[in-house]
C-alpha cells in the first residue's frame, strides 16, 4: 500500500509535517487506532503519516470506565516512536489525573479527560496544562453540554462522544448533531476558542453535517481502516469537510 504512493508527493506530505503540533486549526480528521491492525500496527501508522489526516486518535480504556481494555503505556510509545502527527489521546479511564506526566513523557499533544470520571474536573484540566498538553474533556452522549459552562473558557476540545464509549463499529447516535449545536453556542457565548471533536460512527455520510452543525474535528475508526483504500477515505473525508 505505502509502496505504491508516489514518492515526491509523500516526500512533500512528510515535510509539511515539520510544523508546530500543537498548532490547532479546523475541518479535521483523526482516525483512531482502536481500528488499526494490532498485528501491524507500524504499517497502519505509517498509512495515517502520508494520508491527509491530521491527528492520531488514541482511545486508552481501563476496563472500568468502560469496560473494554485497549492501549497501555508501551503501545502508545510505540505508536509515538513512527507517528509525525500529533497523538490526540482520549483517555477512558477512571481517575486520569494519576496518569498525566506519564502521557506527557510519551508525547502525546492532546489530552482529553470524561467529564463522568473526574472528581475534580478544573484541577485536572489545569494540570495537563501545565505537563505542555492541549486540555480536552469528553461527554458521553447521556451527559448535557451545560455542565461545562463554568469551565468552558479552560478547555482546548470538547469531545462529544457519538457512541457510547467502550467499543468501535457502533452506530451513529443522531442526537448529536443537536448536541453540538447547542456546544457551539456555548463556545461562542463564552467567548471560548475550543475545538469540537465528534468520536463514533463518522463516515461520508454525516461528515458534511457534522461540521455544518459546528465540528471541528472529526474521529473516524472503522471508517477509515476497514476501507480497502484508506488513504482516498481520508482524503474523501477531507474533501468533504472542507467544502
Amino acid at each position: 500500500m505505502i509502496a505504491d504512493l508516489n514518492f515526491i508527493d509523500s516526500l512533500l506530505k512528510v515535510i509539511s509535517l515539520c510544523t508546530n503540533p500543537m498548532v490547532m486549526t479546523k475541518n479535521m480528521i483523526a482516525p483512531s487506532v482502536l481500528a488499526a491492525n494490532f498485528a501491524n500496527l507500524q504499517l497502519d501508522i505509517e498509512m495515517v503519516n502520508y494520508s491527509e489526516a491530521d491527528w492520531f486518535h488514541i482511545d486508552v480504556m481501563d476496563g472500568m470506565f468502560v469496560p473494554n481494555i485497549s492501549f497501555g503505556m508501551p503501545v502508545i510509545e510505540a505508536i509515538a516512536k513512527y507517528a509525525k502527527k500529533p497523538l490526540d489521546t482520549h483517555l477512558m479511564i477512571q481517575a486520569p489525573d494519576r496518569y498525566i506526566k506519564d502521557f506527557a513523557d510519551l508525547g502525546v499533544a492532546h489530552l482529553t479527560v470524561h467529564y463522568e470520571a473526574c472528581v475534580h474536573l478544573h484541577r485536572c484540566v489545569q494540570s495537563i496544562k501545565d505537563h505542555g498538553m492541549k486540555a480536552g474533556v469528553a461527554l458521553n452522549p447521556h451527559t448535557p453540554v451545560s455542565l461545562l459552562k463554568d469551565i468552558i473558557k479552560d478547555l482546548d476540545i470538547v469531545l462529544l462522544m457519538s457512541v457510547n464509549p467502550g467499543f468501535g463499529g457502533q452506530s451513529f447516535i443522531h442526537h448529536t448533531y443537536a448536541k453540538i449545536q447547542e456546544l457551539k453556542e456555548l463556545i461562542l457565548a463564552n467567548n471560548s476558542d475550543c475545538l469540537i471533536e465528534i468520536d463514533g460512527g463518522v463516515n461520508d455520510e454525516n461528515a458534511a453535517k457534522l461540521v455544518s452543525c459546528g465540528a471541528d474535528v472529526l474521529v473516524a475508526g472503522s471508517f477509515v481502516f476497514k476501507s480497502e483504500k484508506p488513504i482516498e477515505t481520508i482524503a474523501n473525508l477531507k474533501s468533504i469537510i472542507s467544502k
